[in-house]
């Protein structure tokens, strides 16, 4: 493992992923004081075969999802997707925030897909695993492209992001939820502008996000907030204000996540902590233990979103209570599929 502590960027290690065969150890070799080049980011186009995802899990409200992109520059050292780019040979640091792919085709592969004599209609998630509005949207515009197509056939919808760059979309998401077919949630992992910066350095401010849901609701387009992922010691105790905030912005649904740290992100974090908050590294660290049954991490299916015992109980008890205080989640949303109207085939008149 080698340390990188870049202005932007949030990992500050540069760690092998699980499946290589060699490992690197820092060491002293009279360099230390030498300024390390930049990291630019690169963009490398992926040539996929198809981009619906399908999945089971119980933990989620979606069975299929799209991901317009491998890696994401917003860097946000807790993203449970940097593991990921293990799978591609390169690291989940450093690499996961700076060496991107993109599926500029993703648009024309759906078209196909949506259009198989047995594909049934469910909603489809964006942003499930990187977001769909990271930085390098601005420039390829594969989300927009996807929801052209989306609204084309009158297909439903749900996006989760950090990025106010989703506000260049208000267009179309306007159309879609003039018909029931798009649901929006911004995630808001605190308040805090300073812990916002070293925690996601390239995302949205918090105080961006919170407008960007604003203008998104005030266009009519129902737009919710994800506190997550809360992390112990750090961002708990914003819980209250974050719902109290996003209900301010007009947010009518709102869900939370505690902190996840599948396979490499276990290293990372952890160092990302000790370089910055070297006296709450070891509380926060034994606090998710507490949380995950001695483990950092649970993969179980009902508590890695949640956690287990008592913490995990009160934090979910808090949430309930400020959701049920504030309004949120009245009702459950369901959004109409009965709309959809495959591309390329003419629907029956009868």
């Amino acid at each position: 493992m080698k340390r990188h502590i870049m202005k932007g960027r949030g990992a500050t290690l540069t760690i092998e992923g699980r499946f290589e065969s060699r490992t690197r150890e820092a060491f002293e070799d009279g360099w230390a004081s030498e300024p390390l080049p930049p990291f630019r980011t690169t963009v490398t186009v992926e040539k996929a075969k198809s981009v619906i995802q399908h999945q089971d899990s119980p933990d989620l409200p979606f069975s299929q999802s799209l991901n317009a992109y491998r890696g994401c520059e917003h860097g946000c050292i807790y993203c449970y997707a940097r593991p990921s780019h293990a799978y591609l040979g390169l690291s989940p640091g450093l690499d996961f925030e700076t060496k991107l792919f993109a599926k500029p085709d993703a648009s024309e592969l759906l078209r196909h897909e949506l259009g198989r004599k047995n594909y049934r209609c469910e909603v489809l998630a964006l942003g499930t695993n990187t977001d769909p509005y990271q930085p390098i949207e601005r420039e390829w515009k594969i989300t927009r492209n996807v929801l052209a197509l989306l609204e084309e056939t009158s297909h439903p919808v749900s996006i989760v992001t950090k990025s106010a760059l989703i506000e260049r979309d208000i267009d179309l998401l306007s159309e879609l939820a003039g018909k029931n077919l798009v649901q929006v949630h911004i995630s808001v992992t605190t308040l805090n502008p300073e812990l916002a910066r070293k925690m996601e350095p390239r995302a949205s401010s918090p105080a961006r996000r919170l407008e960007a849901m604003k203008r998104l609701n005030e266009a009519k387009i129902p737009c919710g907030v994800l506190a997550a992922p809360i992390i112990p010691f750090l961002t708990d105790s914003e819980l209250e204000a974050i719902l109290c905030e996003a209900r301010k912005a007009g947010a009518g649904s709102a869900g939370y996540a505690l902190l996840r740290l599948p396979h490499e992100l276990k290293a990372l974090f952890s160092d990302w902590l000790k370089t910055h908050y070297p006296m709450k590294a070891d509380h926060v660290m034994n606090r998710l233990r507490q949380m995950r049954e001695g483990r950092e991490n649970d993969p179980e299916y009902g508590a890695r979103m949640r956690g287990k015992g008592i913490f995990a109980d009160l934090l979910e008890q808090r949430f309930a209570l400020a959701a049920k205080k504030l309004g949120f989640n009245d009702g459950p949303v369901f959004l109409d599929k009965t709309l959809f109207r495959p591309p390329g085939r003419q629907m029956n008149l009868f």
